[in-house]
């Protein structure tokens, strides 16, 4: 299993020495991949674990507290991407103002050559680091010769002129189009948490659902979508139905995700799930009743069916 280690100093000797590939892999999309891949190769050159070093909680979130919530992948949910990937350590170093005052010289010194005792480390070609981003490839490489630590750079990572960015994965999820988020991804684009009790109304009318809060996560385009969804422990993946918004038909105020898990009747309370966002049905919108609502919840678990296949 990985190894999650959220500090530098005082690390055992078995966890020091390893090939870091460095950044926020928010998303850890095809571009991020391609970044451990490059970590990866130098690791085995150097007979050296693989290793990722991220930043919790996300930069942003401490230089812009009042952004709305944005990330792709909290950090439960990176984490275990990346050890699908193979990664034998993450250092998830915490990031508040005080590390960021760090100079891009004692980042190096403290962290990457004292702390950590890095073999190597990847990082793309944008990567900045340190107090007012003094630090770039360019001085990494500096150090790398003054310390006796290789550097792997890599270009910005292309599908058909499109570069690989957590940024854009963000824009195509707010305008509603899953599908192409996950090209740039390279899998569907996943909410997961713990079911909690809602209204319970989906009971009552014949389509009982599972409610997701979604703490950090982006807020995707707010209407319904066919989805998968996985119950943790379990690799079977369920047809399904949900529905993101606020439930306008019942007044509803919070932002809230509801999943109808098709050809399904176990109880879900209490159980962590994972939802794979598919393809945007439809925009939410208000009924002036329960059975055109229920009229409704029915095509949209034919539509759900088709796309699913």
């Amino acid at each position: 299993m990985m190894e999650i280690l959220r500090h530098y100093a005082g690390i055992a000797e078995e966890s020091c020495g390893s090939v870091v590939a460095i950044g926020n892999f928010d998303g850890v999309h095809l571009g991020h991949q391609a970044l451990v891949d490059a970590a990866r190769r130098r690791a085995r050159a150097e007979g050296a674990k693989l290793a990722v070093m991220s930043f919790e909680p996300h930069p942003r979130r401490v230089f812009r507290p009042d952004d709305p919530p944005f990330r792709l992948t909290p950090f439960r949910v990176k984490a275990r991407v990346l050890e699908s990937l193979g990664v034998e350590i993450l250092f998830a170093l915490h990031f508040d103002l005080d590390f960021s005052r760090k100079t891009a010289e004692q980042f190096v010194t403290e962290i990457l050559v004292d702390g950590l005792g890095i073999k190597g480390a990847a990082i793309g070609s944008d990567f900045v680091f340190g107090h007012g981003r003094q630090g770039n490839a360019a001085f990494l490489q500096e150090m790398g010769g003054r310390f006796g630590f290789g550097v792997t750079e890599i270009g910005p990572v292309t599908h058909e002129g499109e570069i690989y960015s957590s940024t854009r994965i963000r824009e195509l999820l707010v305008q509603g189009k899953p599908r192409q988020a996950a090209v740039l991804l390279g899998r569907e684009w996943e909410i997961e948490g713990r079911v909690e009790h809602g209204d319970e109304r989906g009971r009552t009318i014949g389509f009982p659902t599972a409610n997701l809060d979604l703490d950090d996560y982006l807020r995707p385009a707010p209407g319904v979508y066919a989805v998968r969804a996985a119950i943790e422990g379990s690799t079977v993946w369920h047809k399904a139905v949900a529905n993101l918004g606020r439930r306008p038909t019942f007044a509803g105020e919070d932002l809230r995700l509801e999943v109808h898990i098709l050809d399904f009747a176990e109880d879900l309370y209490g159980k962590h799930l994972r939802v794979a966002l598919v393809e945007h049905i439809r925009p939410e919108r208000k009924f002036d009743g329960l059975e055109s609502l229920k009229a409704q919840i029915a095509r949209d678990c034919e539509a759900a069916r088709a796309i699913l296949g």
